[in-house]
């Protein structure tokens, strides 16, 4: 399970990458500083208690879980990943359980052991990654039959409803692209992956339309908070009840705009940057509380980074994201078998839809969903499971020459 001793050329891991990553992390603990430290209340804090101190603290034990994944050969642990996707699946089923999982922001996601709380959807995006890869390596003759697709649709469609089911919209979708890129990958037939797509295209516009345009009674039942989401985002506005007074109605109003306050204002930061920004800890979007605080230094880190160091910094944080990416791409390129290629194209895919989904969401190219940008949003379970991420990659470049 374990690199044998004396892998001087196996064992070199991508130190390009490992160094993007590095930087990330800088950027990440030195900005969620600047979010929180602007509030009163957690300056008061003593430092092992305050957020900046907590997201280095998570870093470390990432990047230990990670260095413990990087030197575990990914084909010794594949053997056990329908055991790592069930206990995934069991705690998904537990988070669901009232007095197991916590409810916050009127979603139940979390799981409370006193000291720290768990995402379990975050680490069950990892667990299908590595079923997936363990299942689609078999022969690509076996991948032709139509049984084994609708197996593998399986293993993403479980933990894709239970995590709708906390809800988390966001998180869901986020397992449908690497999915369908590992079926690619994997030589699954053209015509089932075209069926497939049309599918989810055609589910999604129906959706779509049933949220935003059918009557009430007619409408697929969501969270008030993931329907004001969607209209927000596509700038259409509820119908006044009727009967409501003109002092009533303009109250209903009000609300319709405070529901888009966050986008707004996340644009508004991001706008305001400028080329260089306003200086570390100067922007006054956050400080002045415009941007929600209790949303600056997780879901809209990328919008603090934007308006204290400008598009320049902007510019830093993709490159070093695409430094990340194309790297990974080029382990997947470079892997010794098709299972490692398949782990290598599935974590590249996920980190890309986290990054791509939180930085669209800051400039409104994408509907506020509450996905973390890995390794900059606060918050431990998405550093641990990132981390563990980046120290499968390392694991297939570390193997990449040992047969």
């Amino acid at each position: 399970m374990f690199a044998p001793i004396g892998m001087e050329k196996q064992g070199r891991l991508d130190k390009l990458q490992i160094a993007a990553i590095g930087g990330l992390m800088l950027i990440g603990a030195a900005f969620v500083y600047s979010a929180t430290m602007v509030s009163d209340s957690a300056a008061a804090e003593v430092w092992f208690k305050q957020s900046w101190f907590r997201q280095i603290l998570w870093y470390a034990l990432g990047a230990a879980a990670g260095a413990t994944v990087c030197v575990m050969d990914y084909r010794s642990v594949s053997r056990y990943a329908f055991v790592i996707y069930w206990l995934a699946i069991l705690l998904l089923v537990a988070v669901l359980i009232p007095g197991i999982g916590s409810i916050r922001f009127g979603a139940r996601r979390w799981i409370d052991l006193g000291l720290l709380q768990f995402q379990p959807s975050e680490f069950a995006k990892l667990a299908m990654i590595l079923v997936m890869g363990h299942f689609l390596s078999r022969p690509a003759d076996e991948l032709r039959q139509p049984r084994n697709f609708f197996k593998a649709l399986g293993l993403m469609a479980l933990p894709f409803v239970l995590i709708m089911k906390e809800p988390d919209l966001g998180s869901a979708l986020v397992m449908i692209p690497p999915g369908i890129m590992m079926l690619y990958v994997a030589g699954t037939p053209p015509r089932f992956l075209i069926r497939l797509l049309c599918l989810v295209g055609a589910l999604g516009a129906l959706f779509l339309v049933d949220v935003l345009f059918a009557p009430p009674h007619w409408q697929i039942k969501l969270e008030d908070y993931q329907k004001r989401r969607l209209l927000v985002y596509f700038g259409v506005e509820e119908e006044i009840p009727k009967g409501l007074s003109r002092a009533d109605q303009a109250r209903f109003r009000q609300r319709q705009a405070d529901y888009s306050h966050n986008m707004r204002q996340a644009l508004i930061s991001v706008g305001s940057g400028g080329l260089t920004g306003k200086g570390w800890r100067d922007g006054t979007q956050n400080a002045l509380g415009y941007l929600p605080r209790s949303v600056a230094h997780n879901d809209f880190i990328f919008s603090v980074i934007a308006e204290e160091k400008g598009f320049a910094g902007s510019v830093v944080v993709i490159t070093l994201y695409g430094v990340v990416l194309l790297t990974g791409v080029r382990i997947a390129g470079q892997a010794r078998d098709r299972l490692g290629r398949l782990l290598a194209v599935g974590v590249v895919t996920l980190l890309f839809s986290h990054v791509f989904i939180n930085i669209g969401m800051n400039i409104r190219l994408m509907p506020v969903t509450g996905v973390p940008l890995p390794l900059l949003s606060y918050g431990g379970s998405s550093v641990l499971s990132s981390l563990i991420a980046i120290g499968i990659l390392q694991n297939v470049y570390f193997y990449r020459k040992s047969y």
